[in-house]
């Protein structure tokens, strides 16, 4: 006696229709989730709002016009360049770009200019230095170059 059951082909496709849904079930998963934001642009932001008020201080403080535009060259410079790495990075949904920060007005006198001028220089400088660890290595020699330029730069307002 043959105990084998054979199924026919009307049987194996109802049997595949029935476990369509179930595979259509389990093969979906849930969206996926958005990546986190990238630190670099974190510096880039910082960047263009440090060229703003290096560039409210050149215009405010004559005494420090010449260090506060190198200032402003420099850091308007380390924005583009993070941007473009960013962008790269993670291309923009919208072809809309950063906004420049409004400058806002610079401390009153020579001396409170330059301390801020100063503070916010260390401040990205001691940024972008503890960021460089974190990053691939391709990364890292931008942010190292930042973090350097913004070193030098202290030593221009200083």
């Amino acid at each position: 006696m043959n105990f084998r059951h054979r199924l026919a082909r009307r049987d194996a496709l109802r049997a595949g229709a029935l476990l369509l849904p179930l595979t259509a079930a389990v093969s979906c998963t849930e969206p996926e989730q958005p990546p986190p934001p990238d630190p670099l642009a974190d510096l880039a932001a910082q960047a263009r709002a440090d060229a703003a008020t290096a560039t409210a201080v050149a215009g405010a403080v004559p005494a420090l016009a010449v260090p506060a535009k190198a200032v402003a060259a420099a850091r308007g410079e380390h924005a583009t360049a993070l941007q473009k790495e960013v962008d790269r990075e993670r291309p923009p949904v919208s072809s809309t770009k950063p906004k420049p920060p409004a400058a806002g007005k610079p401390p009153a006198g020579a001396a409170a200019a330059r301390k801020s001028l100063l503070d916010a220089l260390t401040a990205a400088e001691q940024a972008a230095a503890k960021l460089v660890p974190s990053v691939p290595r391709y990364r890292a020699g931008l942010v190292g170059s930042v973090a350097a330029g913004c070193a030098s730069l202290r030593e221009v307002v200083a």
